[in-house]
């Protein structure tokens, strides 16, 4: 009797699919929050295609909850409508280049899932302006977006440092990169990664701006969803950490099929779920994560692709290289 009530109790019950998954069945897309603009991380063609490290995690959200990475609703968001978007109910999930921190997790009514790109706060200028260092914006205007974690880095810096600094605020994206652009500011202030993506896209010679090489804050930038429905966050969650994991036991867009038939590796079984059900934990059947490779490729494939040396943003893995590399990327075991 003892051991039967001991087996019952350590059994792994389904998993209910959660309000938010039934939702999305429902309707037959995942709605995600993205930024209206940012190349590298979520940005539409002339044909209105969406691509992007953000726009690939929701693909792969939507590939292994829908069976299909096209079943997105993309809903372009400033930062000022981010929050708003997402504890409406307006989106399902976003994956907009946000900031986690303290204040947002604990009173936003949301949770975050995960880290999909660690960054940091920079400063770009002009390369005429002979400016090599941060500390040497002393009494400078800098172009800044309201509603980010920027705009009071920015100011923090400026006190500890006693530079005296004079932000340059603006609502929209657009209208800060005009001003910069412009000459209107001596300096331009985000995270480097975007700063990277709007030299590119932006300037008329990228050559004539350059990052200083401080980094005045740390940003992980990960995904979020609306507090209240654990399940929901939980498939989200995992869904990134089985990219992360993916590309750690080499599973890719490519081998993932070969790799479900061949590998003896017990670790790509449960990944792939050729011996293991790791879905039916979620909510889902046991090939969503080879669904989600599939469609998007492994965490690393995602950030070569769309921000790696190799495309014009040129950014290096560094800190998002996997934690058995000198990175931080380090994903919670699939099992």
């Amino acid at each position: 009797m003892l051991a039967i009530a001991a087996a019952c109790a350590f059994a792994l019950p389904l998993a209910h699919a959660g309000k938010t998954l039934d939702a999305i069945k429902a309707r037959g897309q995942v709605v995600c929050g993205v930024n209206t603009g940012l190349a590298g991380f979520s940005e539409a063609n002339s044909n209105g295609a969406w691509s992007g490290l953000d726009v690939d995690v929701c693909k792969a959200v939507a590939a292994a909850t829908l069976g299909d990475a096209n079943k997105v609703k993309w809903v372009p968001l400033n930062a000022q409508q981010r929050f708003t978007a997402l504890q409406s109910g307006e989106i399902d999930v976003l994956s907009r280049n946000t900031t986690w921190t303290l204040t947002r997790d604990a009173s936003l009514g949301l949770t975050f899932t995960g880290v999909t790109y660690y960054d940091g706060q920079g400063f770009m200028v002009p390369t005429k302006s002979k400016i090599k260092s941060a500390k040497q914006l002393k009494g400078a205007t800098v172009c800044v977006q309201s509603g980010t974690t920027t705009e009071k880095n920015l100011t923090d810096y400026s006190r500890a440092n006693n530079l005296n600094i004079k932000p340059v605020v603006f609502e929209k994206l657009e209208a800060t990169n005009a001003a910069y652009f412009s000459g209107r500011c001596q300096a331009y202030t985000t995270d480097a990664s975007g700063l990277a993506s709007i030299r590119n896209k932006e300037a008329k010679s990228p050559a004539d701006h350059v990052i200083l090489p401080e980094l005045i804050s740390k940003e992980p930038l990960a995904v979020a969803v609306r507090r209240g429905d654990d399940e929901w966050a939980a498939i989200v969650r995992w869904v990134v950490f089985g990219l992360i994991e993916a590309e750690e036991y080499g599973v890719t867009q490519a081998n993932v099929d070969q790799m479900a038939k061949d590998s003896k590796d017990p670790v790509v079984g449960r990944l792939l779920g050729t011996t293991e059900d790791t879905g039916k934990l979620l909510g889902l059947d046991k090939d969503w994560l080879a669904r989600a490779i599939k469609a998007t490729g492994n965490y690393g494939e995602i950030f070569e692709r769309n921000v790696g040396p190799k495309t014009a943003l040129a950014l290096p893995r560094g800190s998002n290289q996997l934690w058995s590399k000198g990175g931080f990327m380090y994903a919670p075991p699939v099992r």
